[in-house]
C-alpha cells in the first residue's frame, strides 16, 4: 500500500480527522438552542441540538379557552416546527464542515 501523500493512511488519517471534527460540532450544537412556535406564539417550544425540548411556554390566554384539543394540537406543531429547525442547524453546520460533500451514512 502507498503510503505517499495520496496513499490509504493519508486517507484513514483525514477521515480520523473528520470524525473527530463532527463528534465536537455535534457537541457544540448540542449546547445550542433553537425556539418555534405555533397558534401566532400561543405556544413556543424550545429545543436544543440534541432534539430535547428545554421549555415550553403557554400563553395563559389558550389555557382560559380551555379547549385541550387546540392546546394539544399547538404544542405538537410547535415541537415538530422545532424538531425541524434544530435538524436543520445541524445539517448547515455539517456542510460548512464537509464542504457540502456527501459522506455515505450522513443523513446530511
Amino acid at each position: 500500500m502507498s503510503k505517499g501523500p495520496g496513499g490509504f493512511s493519508s486517507i484513514l488519517e483525514q477521515a480520523q480527522r473528520l470524525q473527530e471534527q463532527m463528534s465536537r460540532l455535534q457537541e457544540e450544537v448540542g449546547a445550542r438552542t433553537v425556539e418555534a412556535s405555533a397558534g401566532g406564539g400561543m405556544v413556543t417550544v424550545t429545543m436544543n441540538g440534541r432534539l430535547e425540548v428545554v421549555q415550553v411556554r403557554i400563553e395563559p390566554a389558550v389555557l382560559k379557552t380551555g379547549d385541550a384539543e387546540m392546546l394539544q394540537d399547538l404544542v405538537a406543531a410547535a415541537v415538530n416546527l422545532a424538531i425541524r429547525k434544530a435538524q436543520g442547524m445541524l445539517a448547515d453546520e455539517m456542510k460548512k464542515l464537509t464542504g457540502g460533500m456527501k459522506i455515505p451514512g450522513l443523513p446530511f
